[in-house]
Parts: C-alpha cells; sequence; structure tokens
C-alpha cells in the first residue's frame, strides 16, 4: 500500500502557510495567468517565492497550475511564464493542454509535468500514452470509480503516480470542461473565469409564449437541477488508498484559511491513523466526521467512486452553503498577557479580521494538533491603539486579548448557522 501525499489547495501566500502548518504534504496554486482560477487571489511572482521557500523549509512541495485550454495568442506569453517558473523552482507544473506540455517541456526540463484533470484521462491506455511524453503524474478524471482506479494502477508503470480527488466541489461538466458560463456570460471555464451556473436557479420558457417561465421540477424539492453536493471521502480513506492513488487532492483554490485549515488537518488525522492500522483508523473517524462537518459544505456525496450518481447526488432546493463555523482570521503575532492573575494564561494576538466578533464572546483557537480551545475575548485594539467593543469591519489589523494562549498560525473561528 502506498503512503498517499495529501495535497490541499491554495489561493494566497497566507493560505498556503496554513495549509502546510497544518498538515499539507503539498500545496497547488495558480499564478495570475493560466490557471483555472481567475477569480481567485492567485499569487504573484514575489509570493510565488516565498511560499516555495516556505513549503520547502516546513518539508512540504508546491505544484502550480497552468491548466487553461489555450488559444494561439497564449503561447508567447506562456513560454515566457514557464521560463519564470523554471527560476522559482516549484516541484511540479499541472497543465492539460498538449501545447502548454510542449512549452513546459521546452522552458522547465527541470521540473515535474502533472496532467491535470482537465485532460479527461479516464483510462489505463491514456495513462501509459501520456508517461511515454514524459509525465510523471496523471490526474484521474473524477468520472472514474475506485475500481477502475485500481485497474489503472495494476495497467500502468509503477513509478506513475495517480492524483485523485478526495474532498470538494462537485462540477456539472465531464472533467471539468464545462460550456454554461462561456454561454451564459461569456466568461470561459476554461480559461479561469467559470461564473457557476450550474449553482443557479432555473425555469423552462415554451416558444410560443415568451415571458411565461415554467419552474423545473425532479421532483417536489426545488429547481437547482445542476447543483451537485461536494465530494466527500472521509470514511472510505482506506479504500482510497487501497485502490493505488498516489495523492489525494482537496478541491478549493478560492477557500478561505479556515476551510483550509479544517480539511487539511482533518484529512492529515485521517490518513495517518490509516496507515498505523484499520483500528487507529476507525478509532479517529467520529472525530473526523465532526470536525470535516464544520468546514463550508453542500451536502455530501462520494461521488463516482462508488458506482455513478443518482438523483440523491443533486440539491434541488437551495444553491448555499452549510457553514457551521465563522472564520475569524490568523494568528500572526502572539505576546503573553503578563500583570492580573486572572491573565496567568492570558495573550495578544495579532490577527488580519476577517468576520464580525464582540468583546465578551467565546470563540475557538483552531490548533494543528487537532486540539479545540475555547477562549474568552478579553479585549479588542485597533491597530493604532484605540480599544473597541466589536470587529465588524473586514480585513482590519486587530489586536485581540484572549483569555488562553494562542500560537502563530493558529486558527480563530466562531460558532454561527449562517449559510
Amino acid at each position: 500500500m502506498r503512503k498517499p501525499e495529501l495535497l490541499i489547495p491554495a489561493s494566497s501566500l497566507e493560505v498556503l502557510k496554513t495549509a502546510v502548518i497544518f498538515g499539507a504534504d503539498a500545496v497547488y496554486i495558480g499564478g495570475e495567468a493560466f490557471s483555472l482560477r481567475a477569480k481567485a487571489k492567485n499569487f504573484t511572482k514575489e509570493d510565488m517565492a516565498q511560499g516555495i521557500a516556505f513549503a520547502h523549509e516546513h518539508g512540504a512541495l508546491v505544484y502550480v497550475t497552468a491548466n487553461i485550454l489555450a488559444h494561439n495568442y497564449d503561447m508567447e506569453a506562456a513560454a515566457e511564464y514557464f521560463k519564470e517558473l523554471a527560476v522559482l523552482n516549484p516541484d511540479g507544473i499541472i497543465v492539460s493542454d498538449p501545447g502548454m506540455i510542449m512549452l513546459a517541456r521546452a522552458n522547465c526540463p527541470e521540473i515535474d509535468i502533472h496532467l491535470s484533470t482537465q485532460a479527461n484521462n479516464t483510462n489505463y491506455m491514456t495513462y501509459r500514452f501520456w508517461y511515454e511524453q514524459g509525465i510523471k503524474r496523471v490526474v484521474s478524471a473524477r468520472e472514474l470509480s475506485l475500481r477502475e482506479i485500481k485497474q489503472i494502477r495494476e495497467a500502468i508503470p509503477e513509478d506513475m503516480e495517480i492524483e485523485s480527488f478526495i474532498h470538494g466541489a462537485m462540477c456539472i461538466s465531464y472533467s471539468g470542461r464545462c460550456l454554461l458560463s462561456n454561454y451564459f456570460t461569456g466568461r470561459d471555464a476554461n480559461r479561469g473565469a467559470c461564473t457557476h451556473p450550474c449553482r443557479w436557479k432555473y425555469a423552462v420558457v415554451e416558444e410560443s409564449r415568451p415571458g411565461e417561465y415554467l419552474p423545473v421540477y425532479e421532483n417536489e424539492r426545488g429547481t437547482y437541477i445542476f447543483n451537485s453536493k461536494d465530494l466527500c471521502m472521509i470514511e472510505h480513506v482506506p479504500e482510497m488508498m487501497d485502490a493505488g492513488i498516489d495523492s489525494f487532492k482537496i478541491e478549493g483554490r478560492m477557500k478561505t484559511a479556515l476551510y483550509v485549515a479544517t480539511v487539511a488537518r482533518t484529512y492529515r488525522k485521517a490518513i495517518d491513523a490509516a496507515l498505523e492500522s484499520q483500528e487507529a483508523y476507525e478509532k479517529m473517524l467520529p472525530w473526523c466526521r465532526e470536525e470535516i462537518s464544520k468546514c463550508t459544505y453542500r451536502q455530501f456525496t462520494t461521488g463516482f467512486y462508488f458506482g455513478k450518481p443518482d438523483e440523491n447526488t443533486q440539491i434541488y432546493d437551495s444553491n448555499t452553503y452549510e457553514q457551521e463555523y465563522i472564520y475569524l482570521g490568523i494568528a500572526e503575532d502572539v505576546k503573553v498577557q503578563t500583570g492580573a492573575d486572572e491573565c496567568a494564561k492570558c495573550c495578544k494576538v495579532s490577527i488580519e479580521q476577517r468576520n464580525k466578533f464582540s468583546v465578551g464572546e467565546t470563540i475557538e483557537i483552531m490548533k494543528p494538533d487537532g486540539r479545540n480551545v475555547e477562549v474568552k475575548v478579553l479585549s479588542i485594539c485597533s491597530e493604532d491603539g484605540q480599544e473597541q467593543e466589536s470587529a465588524p469591519h473586514p480585513q482590519q489589523k486587530l489586536t485581540v486579548t484572549l483569555s488562553d494562549m494562542a500560537e502563530k498560525y493558529d486558527i480563530l473561528r466562531k460558532k454561527g448557522n449562517r449559510s
């Protein structure tokens, strides 16, 4: 049984650091061009250099996505981009377009090339073909079952790696190649500008009765006919390992640091327990189930892994997330609070605030080792030292006094029923 890599998405340098600290073996990121998440913050060249250095210092790898379906006018700029990546030296480049593969190989000969799920990798002959082209790793199509992946593993070279999604949003399209966004809005999902029309609510219009909108019903529950539940395989980690998968990939390059910390920590614990023994995994599973439900999600499904999905994998009555916890910020700097006896364990934490919280509230410190520590907010000070009763403004720099010790990179969150 192979020891799988835990591969976590990152939208920014801050989120990359969070992913690494909370258990990622590798992180995948996008630059400012040529990746399929144009609306994400993405990485400047300087941030990418810092992120790669930080990951390597902590024993983690970094892969850079350049997986658009390219046009003629992309070629010259893409060649220059790959030359920049050759200097930055990430551990892999994720591509899907054969032309982009040729450019990557020519300009980054020392960097491994990984083939994106966008390339529709559904059979072992496809894997063999790409192996002969020098591809080290292929990301399996989402449409494959675990049985099919295991068959691929048995039919391809031992040193060729398989990467498969284990958690995250599912797409109505085939291997992520969707035309809805381009058709409706002119924003091409295959070039990173998806507007997610699969999450919209639809009606039918009959040609002879314009303006008369008829609801679309597959049953009485509603009309979000393309809106899939999210993939979650936390209860099936041993089966994923048994299939011979080398890298377990989490979807979500537009997610918050709280989401990334939650999925990284939870799957890290599950994988480590499964590697130890089936008994250890089963013992860890209740904690994993509870924790994974604390990140944003649209209900869960096992996707195609145990057979083709049916009507139960869609959400017909809503397009919103479930969100049990609200992200407040990351502990950037921590100082012990000394003085009064009641503050023997208190600390002052510098954060960039993300959602509202107030003095007197009980919040939670989420730690990389699996602990969740409830603390009371004793005070909030603005960047210029002014005390305030609450923190209503996103991205405000604050110093927060907490009733128990935090550490750098801890996540601050609070319970909430927002969706």
